[in-house]
């Protein structure tokens, strides 16, 4: 069901003001031709309404001609940033940055948080941001779980379908994504919760099984049949299955780039408001689907690039793959058991 523009504007001043907005700091509006409209338009009245100085910084679409499809996680880390010195230079000497075109993964996107400003992607339907708008409750849960994250050393999933999952942690930062850009240099993603962290290098083994009804993006499909992957040294070193493992395997391959099968973030999910369900009700193109990232319990794992953790594994190929019905565990302490965040 369609938004209304006052109930968009509300949402954006209230979590703008969550993301410590103070009148006259400069806020760039970054968007391309595939960006929602909407969004724009609210942020930028919301914007003004808080005091803030506003840029707008238009930039054309890449990478059509290499992606296999529309989606903007089907192909990252490559923007037009790259070569326009000048919009990149804007965007480090703003603030606050809305990025409504996604430059998640991008070398341009660290250079700009390494100036200490702070950045909120938006990019999700406008239906989807505001039943999942961030609030004080879901930035404290995020928290919460980090006391445990942050000292942990390692990580094991179990489930009923079969999978065997175990992690060293340690090298790489934790990523605590509650949807607000609220201090200097933090990127975050509206809508969100959920924690994560990268295994350290060469660390992650054993079998993660993809059962029937689980989530694969960015395909955005729920899986036909059982998947069987075999991690080994930190890669994905076998994929067997059915047709869902022979796509998946195809569509990795296609990127000609061994990265692609390298083991990159695990979490779980913390947001009670998404649903395992929403997949199947939103046109493909419409969303990256936080929800699926999102949804309380998952097992969360994903492959391909860490440069956003401050690795150099600089890889287009990234996919995101949220299992249910899983047990996580950090250092024999249970986070989740059957697919319920334990309290």
């Amino acid at each position: 069901m369609a938004i209304s523009d006052a109930d968009m504007v509300i949402a954006w001043k209230n979590v703008l003001e969550q993301c410590n907005l103070k009148a006259g700091e400069q806020v760039a509006i970054l968007m391309s031709d595939d960006s929602n409209m909407q969004i724009v338009g609210t942020a930028r009245i919301a914007v003004g309404l808080l005091g803030g100085i506003l840029t707008l910084i238009h930039l054309p679409p890449i990478n059509g001609d290499k992606a296999l499809s529309r989606d903007k996680s089907g192909y990252v880390g490559k923007t037009p940033l790259a070569f326009n010195t000048a919009a990149l230079a804007g965007l480090k000497a703003a603030d606050m940055v809305i990025d409504t075109m996604q430059l998640l993964f991008s070398k341009e996107q660290e250079q700009i948080l390494k100036t200490g400003t702070r950045m909120l992607l938006a990019v999700e339907p406008p239906e989807t941001m505001l039943r999942m708008i961030p609030t004080p409750e879901a930035k404290a849960k995020v928290i919460a779980a980090n006391r445990y994250m942050e000292p942990a050393r390692v990580m094991t999933v179990t489930s009923k379908a079969g999978t065997d999952f175990r992690c060293a942690l340690g090298q790489y930062p934790v990523l605590m994504q509650y949807g607000l850009a609220d201090e200097p240099g933090r990127w975050d993603h509206w809508p969100s919760c959920m924690i994560a962290r990268w295994p350290d290098e060469g660390s992650a083994e054993g079998v993660i099984v993809i059962d029937e009804g689980d989530i694969l993006l960015p395909f955005k499909h729920y899986a036909r049949d059982r998947v069987v992957l075999t991690i080994d040294k930190g890669r994905v070193a076998k994929i067997e299955g059915g047709v869902t493992a022979e796509y998946m395997k195809a569509f990795m391959d296609s990127f000609d780039d061994p990265d692609a099968y390298a083991m990159a973030h695990v979490g779980w999910g913390l947001e009670h408001r998404a649903s395992w369900t929403t997949l199947g009700l939103y046109d493909r193109e419409a969303a990256l689907s936080m929800d699926s990232r999102c949804f309380a319990g998952n097992f969360l794992f994903s492959t391909g690039p860490n440069t956003e953790a401050g690795g150099t594994r600089d890889t287009p190929c990234h996919l995101d793959i949220p299992l249910r019905g899983c047990s996580l565990s950090l250092d024999g302490r249970p986070m989740t058991v059957d697919g319920k965040v334990v309290s």
